[in-house]
């Protein structure tokens, strides 16, 4: 990574998560209520605060602040607050403690003097690699190249990474490859779909539980965090995590230890390095009171948002090539190459390898080889007998909801396709409200930039 420094902004109170395709946070902590209002400190290795200017990083001066008053350490991705025996007392969020743990945007008192303590979005300038791939990532436009020198430089690392973006645009070969570009590459590689499971059994999968914790718990049952130690653990569409286990997997991120249900003894420590993932800007659903503030900060130390297929179509000819295990791009006909390069792939990377298996197998018969290979691109109704899958050993409910999501991202696959991604025509054309199209279109991570 180089570049000049780039300005921070302050992430509470500001939409700031998708400011940057390639973000961290930094720690600050701001001043509150004296002259000095809105003066901010960066939080490093240590940070000591005291009335004297000896042996202290800030200085406050004000009767209620002792000469050596606290030190902050920083612990990981975590910052430890101890008091040095201050006379005044120190609190976080109203409660004095001796030692503890900030949470973003907890307020910190120094006797009678407030600090807020905030994350700071700053935006990485990433030179990209000479590489045009990594892992399980295929690419030689510059924001994928960006995304291998980025991975490169943070594999390494323990740090949680969010990944930002549509639906099939490789969130999970992300994952993945910063898994195996790091030291914990032996580890078990963990995958945990918020959306895939009902929300009576999510904290079951995730935590695990015992036998008898609930009516039909006839065997104790281990969780993703616990299977994923020393590992890596993904967790993928968390903008579905339902906000009232969000809490509990903030508090078992921090503490690094959980109980499964029905744990009468001690918690379970677990080792794990976190990667999430979502669709959706995780920082409006905060604003918008769906995704808890605190684990939005916590799962975000660095953000990283991958770009959608249409936005990097430089790269269709050599992920042809990958997903074909060998050269198939210059074979096409100059139809087919022009159709690849035009299709607005609503399905991004997933669509396209589905589009090549079909090709690969009919790319020498003449007479199969036609422009209907895309079969969304002439939007035909479904053939005859072809049906959507049922999970018929599914509970009713499930298979019915799951029988609906499909349709729905299937339907609406076609029609975005059919019409050129022309949102008002789409509209008129399936006999929706347009700001119901959009809304469909932004639940499967669909949105698209209407052209006319």
């Amino acid at each position: 990574m180089s570049g000049p420094s780039i300005p921070q902004r302050t992430v509470l109170g500001a939409r700031a998560a998708n400011l940057e395709r390639f973000a961290s946070q930094e720690y600050h902590l701001v001043l509150i209520n004296t002259p000095d209002a809105g003066k901010s400190y960066p939080l490093g290795e240590l940070l000591r605060i005291g009335k004297v200017t000896e042996n202290n990083d800030v200085v406050i001066e004000h009767p209620t602040v002792s000469r050596n008053h606290l030190v902050v350490r920083r612990q990981g991705e975590q910052f430890l607050v101890q008091d040095l025996g201050s006379t005044n007392g120190t609190f976080i969020d109203g409660a004095q403690v001796r030692e503890a743990f900030l949470r973003a945007g907890a307020l910190l008192e120094v006797g009678d003097v407030q600090l807020r303590f905030q994350p700071q979005v700053k935006a990485l300038e990433v030179s990209p690699t000479d590489n045009d791939r990594l892992g399980d990532l295929v690419g030689k436009s510059v924001p994928m190249r960006q995304i291998f020198a980025l991975i490169q430089r943070i594999a390494p690392t323990d740090s949680t990474l969010l990944l930002i973006g549509e639906t099939g645009s490789g969130k999970g070969a992300a994952a993945r490859t910063i898994h195996k570009q790091s030291p914990r590459a032996t580890g078990p590689f963990v995958v945990f779909d918020c959306a895939a499971v009902s929300e009576n059994l999510i904290e079951s999968e995730l935590f695990g539980h015992e036998k008898g914790a609930f009516t039909g718990a006839v065997a104790q049952r281990v969780g993703c965090l616990e299977r994923s130690n020393g590992g890596t653990l993904f967790l993928d569409e968390i903008d579905d995590l339902p906000l009232d286990l969000q809490p509990k997997l903030l508090r078992a991120l921090e503490d690094r230890e959980f109980r499964r249900l029905g744990q009468s003894g001690g918690a379970q420590k677990f080792d794990t390095r976190v990667v999430a993932a979502s669709k959706k800007d995780l920082w409006a659903e905060t604003q918008a009171g769906r995704f808890r503030e605190d684990l939005y900060f916590r799962l975000s130390v660095f953000t990283l948002t991958l770009p959608s297929l249409r936005d990097r179509k430089e790269d269709i000819p050599l992920l042809v090539d990958a997903m074909a295990g060998g050269p198939l791009w210059n074979r096409l006909t100059e139809k087919q190459r022009d159709q690849f390069q035009g299709h607005t792939w609503p399905g991004n990377v997933r669509e396209l390898r589905n589009a090549v298996e079909r090709l690969r197998h009919v790319a020498d018969i003449p007479e199969l080889a036609s422009e209907s290979f895309l079969r969304e691109y002439n939007g035909p109704s479904q053939p005859q007998g072809e049906t959507l899958p049922v999970n018929y050993a599914s509970p009713f409910k499930e298979a019915k909801d799951e029988l609906i999501r499909g349709f729905e991202r299937e339907y609406l696959t076609r029609l975005i396709a059919k019409t050129r991604n022309n949102i008002a025509k789409a509209a008129r054309d399936a006999g929706l409200d347009r700001k119901h199209l959009y809304s469909l279109l932004h639940k499967y991570g669909m949105v698209q930039t209407e052209s006319e």
